[in-house]
């Protein structure tokens, strides 16, 4: 059993990886708007040098040093895949928390950013100049989006194509207004863009108080959800320390009982989640 169970983890790690490098990407020249979930969840995390093949060949590789891990220390099948299967979330979970705390700086950074658009418009410097100096003058989360920017117009000169690489970079909503906005003053002139920018400015600072506000309230709730989903993983962890106490899960009967408890404490979190969790602007201007 023991064995077995090994082989199939190793076989489905080798396999994932094996799918990640080597399948044919479709659609390479299309919009950015049909990237896949986990290449936006990579671009509003900031990692702009992680492939959504990388983290899949990383999942794969976590799960099975997991299992195996677990199959050691337990010596109890059942158990090892449930710790596998764990492990192999791990790094998504570890992406999602990165793209939550970045968009959260990012968006704390917004208002600041377009004071200084609407400064820098006012002040009669070209767009390609306001965009560029946000990359040395800008507030620090924002910074690397716009001097790659930068980097980009200095190559090639097309304003156009510099201004999609920077929106798939921020993958923000509030980013996609902006340079649309600017995109829109670039081809067909607009007056009113500093009173815009500024506008938008002070919607953004209210937006962000009342979010932040509500935030608040609600994070005793999810820090209490976070608490009661993880204390039974916390007990069955202790137990897998004692080899007599953790062989009573190495049945069919353990396995079933692992992965219904697996599940509904997944089904009772993301349930929490949905119920408490503030609405966030889509992207309509992709």
């Amino acid at each position: 059993m023991t064995g077995s169970v090994v082989g199939l983890g190793v076989g489905i790690g080798l396999l994932l990886i094996w799918s990640g490098l080597t399948s044919s990407t479709h659609g390479d020249t299309a919009p950015a708007q049909r990237r896949s979930r986990l290449d936006e969840l990579l671009a509003r995390a900031g990692a702009d040098g992680a492939t959504s093949r990388g983290v899949l060949a990383v999942c794969a590789v976590c799960g099975v040093l997991g299992l195996l891990v677990a199959l050691v220390v337990t010596a109890t099948p059942t158990v090892a895949l449930v710790a596998g299967a764990a492990a192999a979330y791990a790094p998504i979970a570890a992406v999602r928390g990165r793209a939550r705390r970045v968009t959260e700086e990012r968006a704390a950074a917004w208002p600041e950013a377009v004071d200084h658009l609407a400064s820098a418009v006012r002040a009669g410097m070209s767009l390609p100049e306001a965009l560029a100096g946000l990359g040395e003058r800008g507030p620090e989360p924002l910074r690397p989006a716009f001097a790659a920017f930068a980097r980009d117009y200095q190559v090639s000169g097309r304003f156009s194509e510099c201004l999609d690489a920077l929106k798939a970079r921020l993958a923000d909503p509030v980013g996609d207004r902006v340079v649309e906005a600017l995109r829109l003053a670039r081809d067909v002139g607009g007056g009113d863009l500093g009173r815009m920018l500024r506008t938008l400015s002070a919607f953004l600072r209210d937006d962000l108080r009342t979010r932040g506000e509500l935030v608040a309230r609600q994070a005793w709730t999810v820090n209490g959800a976070r608490l009661a989903v993880s204390a039974p993983w916390i007990v069955l962890a202790l137990m897998s320390l004692q080899r007599d106490a953790i062989s009573q899960f190495g049945s069919g009967t353990g396995l079933v009982l692992l992965v219904g408890g697996a599940v509904a404490c997944l089904l009772a979190y993301q349930l929490m989640l949905l119920i408490g969790r503030l609405p966030r602007e889509p992207r309509v201007l992709r």
